[in-house]
């Protein structure tokens, strides 16, 4: 076709030029855009802000989650809350689905992928702690977050979060339903690449969590754990108290002075964990996440292909891409909002447009 246009004069045009484009090729028959897509174009360098806001955006829906909100029902036991909560595993309708805008671009080296979704809140403090003067107080938060798995040997066809969605121990007794919902996979010998990104114990540092998931669970890329309370009962279980609980104390303080060591004012937080930066492969996913207006921004960088066999590789040309699953937690580690339909990340060759018009 004759006036093929090349991905750097695509990312010249404005985002509405950009979509009369895309329809003028799709009725003028030069290709079909499977709409399970989200296509990365090449660059020379990292993208600009200027290149993340002429990209062309794949809008991912999920759904199911539980929405950081004041209680919308007053006085409800929690097997209730439980049952009715619109998890994966329920089926529910409320509350409503989020729109995940999803951009990528890929150097000759790397992987650039942004995901921006709304929030009204910013709900970093997981188990965040706060001094009064005399004691200790835990609010018992939680923390925003995502995570994103990974097909890369294909071992799933459709690909969908479903597949990671298992029930544990589940039961009804009376009026009363029980269900533990563990994210593992129901195929002994399949594994998935699940990048986690957590607003406190991973976005204050600049990562995302590389690790994999099996029918054993999530487990990182380098085994052990990378987090632990940031708790005094913790290092002392002998006397019988949970961390976090009443007469509970942390350990360190916001600034990473010891706790007890020097005065502390009024009003003195600390954080609810302490986080171990993660060496080798578990370091793979750097990540940069900022909340303004409502909104989660978070740009992940990984290198196209690593050392670790585990690791999905993304390979420029492939048509096929990689499928994946995402989801979105919002001040919970539960419930969470996942996507339903199949989703597919390709890497547009430098040039393949132009290739492909000639040969039509």
């Amino acid at each position: 076709m004759r006036g093929a246009i090349s991905s750097e004069a695509f990312l010249r045009l404005t985002g509405f030029s950009r979509l009369l484009l895309l329809i003028a090729l799709v009725l003028g028959g030069c290709r079909e855009l499977p709409a399970d897509r989200l296509y990365a174009l090449f660059l020379d360098e990292a993208p600009t802000a200027a290149d993340w806001e002429r990209a062309l955006p794949r809008q991912v829906t999920v759904k199911g989650g539980r929405q950081h909100v004041s209680r919308l029902i007053p006085n409800i036991d929690e097997d209730t809350v439980h049952a009715t909560t619109a998890s994966c595993h329920h089926g529910g309708k409320f509350p409503d689905p989020l729109a995940v805008d999803l951009r990528a671009f890929y150097t000759e080296s790397e992987l650039f992928l942004r995901l921006s979704w709304p929030d009204p809140t910013e709900d970093r403090d997981i188990r965040g702690w706060s001094f009064d003067g005399e004691r200790w107080f835990n609010g018992g938060n939680a923390e925003d977050g995502f995570g994103i798995a990974w097909d890369g040997g294909g071992r799933f066809a459709p690909f969908t979060c479903a597949v990671a969605c298992h029930i544990e121990d589940f039961g009804v007794h009376g009026d009363n339903f029980h269900a533990n919902n563990r994210m593992k996979l129901a195929a002994e010998e399949a594994a998935l690449d699940l990048w986690n990104w957590k607003a406190r114990r991973t976005g204050r540092f600049g990562f995302a969590d590389d690790r994999t998931l099996s029918a054993k669970g999530m487990e990182g890329d380098v085994p052990g754990e990378i987090f632990q309370e940031n708790s005094r009962a913790r290092l002392a279980p002998e006397r019988g108290l949970l961390p976090f609980a009443e007469g509970d104390a942390p350990i360190y303080d916001q600034d990473g002075q010891v706790v007890g060591e020097t005065f502390l004012p009024p009003g003195t937080t600390a954080p609810g964990f302490l986080t171990e930066h993660p060496a080798g492969s578990r370091a793979d996913v750097r990540a940069v996440g900022t909340w303004e207006d409502g909104r989660w921004t978070v740009i992940l960088r990984r290198s196209l292909e690593t050392d670790d066999p585990r690791d999905v590789r993304f390979v420029p040309g492939d048509k096929q891409g990689v499928a994946f699953g995402l989801a979105i937690m919002d001040n919970t580690l539960i419930e969470h909002y996942a996507s339903v339909l199949s989703e597919r990340l390709v890497l547009q060759a430098p040039g393949a447009a132009e290739r492909e018009d000639r040969e039509q």
